[in-house]
């Protein structure tokens, strides 16, 4: 089941005439009617293009950073309403050095210090995705600063996920609606039990928990699934990274690594999507399977 779109009012900013020319040259190869609602991106390659480059790898980091700039710049100039971001990991916190992960946290907050002028000018709304409440106060203080100043913005939504799993974020759904079906029992004066056998316990409860229900209580309860994801570097996985929202996703996968990607190559990306055919499970409008075809005759079953 795919998730209806928000009802946040988007207002384009048209500012495709920002495009570099390489930029623009890809751009005029679009359909505009095609761009997807939603992209999410793996950044991945950091340490790896640091390593090649005999470098320490926080200025892999530090580039990285400066590929989100550019890359943010250009979703905002082609109008793309939803951008994410995989920026840090519940496994990045966990298994990366401390010295990294306290570099890391500088980074965000320096990057979001540092583009706010950028942001307002493109009209772009800052979000973010994850346990945040687990990152370090004077972290969390620059993120709500920067979703404050840019919440009246109408443009991109950039959401970055931060401490930030899948699984992790389904366990905190499932947590989320338990505590709904608690607080709603409370709130009749009755007992959780007394309450699902009035209803009839298997009923209640699929009336209280399905794909809608889970889906209103994920992070991302207020955008639409992602149309595209892209994932750098050339690994051929998805990390841990929405794994209920892109279900029907298409994927798109470049070795280049992160610090080596520009808004040419999110747009390169968006060529290529829109070359693809979805189906969300049914069968493709160009598909020569007629339906009589392949469903069997009883004459045809008794055969077999």
């Amino acid at each position: 089941m795919r998730k209806t779109t928000p009802s946040r009012v988007f207002i384009p900013s048209h500012g495709a005439h920002g495009l570099t020319t390489e930029e623009r040259a890809v751009y005029d190869t679009l359909d505009p009617a095609r761009i997807p609602q939603h992209v999410a991106i793996i950044m991945d390659g950091n340490g790896r293009w640091a390593g090649k480059r005999a470098l320490k790898r926080f200025l892999g980091h530090q580039q990285g950073a400066e590929s989100v700039r550019y890359v943010v710049e250009t979703a905002a100039r082609i109008d793309l309403q939803w951008l994410t971001l995989y920026a840090f990991s519940l496994e990045n916190k966990l298994r990366r050095p401390q010295s990294e992960v306290s570099f890391l946290m500088k980074l965000l907050k320096t990057y979001l210090v540092s583009n706010m002028d950028s942001m307002k000018d493109n009209n772009i709304r800052m979000a973010y995705i994850g346990r945040t409440r687990e990152l370090p106060s004077e972290v969390q203080d620059t993120m709500a600063w920067a979703e404050e100043q840019t919440a009246g913005n109408t443009g991109t939504t950039l959401t970055l996920a931060l401490n930030y799993g899948s699984r992790s974020e389904i366990v905190d759904a499932a947590r989320k609606l338990v505590h709904q079906l608690i607080a709603e029992a409370h709130k009749r004066g009755i007992s959780v039990e007394d309450m699902l056998a009035a209803e009839g316990v298997d009923d209640a409860i699929k009336h209280r928990i399905d794909e809608p229900q889970i889906s209103s209580a994920l992070y991302t309860a207020h955008m639409p699934d992602p149309d595209l994801v892209i994932r750098t570097s050339g690994e051929q996985r998805i990390s841990n990274f929405l794994l209920w929202q892109i279900a029907y996703a298409e994927i798109f996968v470049t070795d280049r690594l992160w610090p080596d990607f520009r808004g040419l190559h999110l747009l390169e990306a968006i060529a290529d999507f829109q070359h693809r055919e979805r189906r969300f499970g049914g069968l493709g409008e160009n598909s020569d399977e007629a339906l009589a075809d392949t469903i069997p005759t009883e004459a045809e079953l008794a055969r077999r």
